[in-house]
């Protein structure tokens, strides 16, 4: 599942990052991945992660990988984008407030990645109070609309940080 584990690890990988090259050649505002389960969507989605994220240096783990070959697409995207990476693998229960709960903890566990965002002077103080309450799933009053709206919100406060576009 892990792009970067499987890189560092030297495990067998199939290289498909020619699918970074192909996103750029139908990119629009939003794409869609769409496979059966067990079909390698959360490693794909790690591997475009890794890519652009821009708190990474990500160069060592596509050396050699087919869209390294490509260095003006790579000068220009590799690691220049704030990036958000997240998956719902994982989140289930047996009815629809268990569910709840685990996306909950799930979003509090994304935005504890993105922690540093409340102490910038960039990042709108209204947000962080938002933000805050997302992140403490014991004692915050996390409502259903703040859960709803969670990935706008940490979105916005990258956009806010890094002045750049968010992937």
């Amino acid at each position: 599942e892990s792009f970067e584990e499987i890189r560092q690890n030297q495990y067998y990988y199939v290289d498909k990052t020619k699918l970074i090259e192909q996103l750029f050649d139908s990119l629009g505002k939003v794409s869609l991945f769409t496979r059966p389960r067990r079909f390698g969507k959360t490693l794909g989605m790690s591997m475009l992660a890794n890519f652009f994220d821009i708190r990474k240096d990500s160069h060592e783990l596509f050396n050699g990988l087919a869209i390294s070959r490509n260095s003006g697409l790579c000068a220009n995207w590799m690691n220049q984008y704030p990036t958000v990476f997240l998956t719902l693998k994982d989140v289930d229960g047996l009815d629809f407030e268990s569910a709840k709960s685990m996306l909950q903890r799930r979003i509090a566990e994304l935005c504890r990645q993105y922690f540093y965002l409340t102490e910038s002077e960039k990042v709108n103080p209204f947000d962080k109070k938002i933000f805050l309450q997302l992140v403490d799933v014991v004692d915050g009053k996390t409502t259903d609309t703040m859960l709803k709206t969670s990935l706008s919100l940490i979105m916005q406060m990258l956009h806010d940080y890094y002045e750049k576009p968010v992937i």
